[in-house]
């Protein structure tokens, strides 16, 4: 795959956004990511990669109206541009590609490979 590429933890921000929909925030994105994959997500690490996906142009984010439930704080959402999108259709594709197949020939889990 030639041009721009994302990194693993990228990709994951990215594919919470798409699952989110319309509710895709800091919190929730963090939940998504931890639901889905079981793995801990530090808050500055990932409002580190919305920014860098942001100025990359690949999501971009707009705040909410102040919130009666949060105090009247606002919340500030993030979406997918379709730059963005075209970039993880991309390399979603490319990993399918190679891994395709060969899951049968990974060693079972607690086995070491000769």
């Amino acid at each position: 795959m030639s041009g721009p590429q994302l990194g693993r933890f990228e990709e994951l921000v990215l594919f919470a956004l798409v699952s989110l929909e319309d509710d895709a925030y800091g919190a929730a994105i963090r939940r998504e990511i931890e639901a889905r994959t079981g793995r801990d997500v530090s808050t500055g690490a990932l409002y580190t990669v919305l920014g860098r996906l942001q100025q990359r142009g690949l999501v971009q984010s707009k705040v909410s109206a102040p919130l009666a439930e949060r105090g009247g704080r606002r919340r500030k959402y993030y979406s997918l541009e379709p730059e963005g999108a075209a970039l993880l259709r991309r390399s979603h594709d490319e990993f399918q590609r190679m891994a395709s197949g060969l899951a049968a020939k990974l060693p079972p889990l607690g086995e070491e490979s000769a």
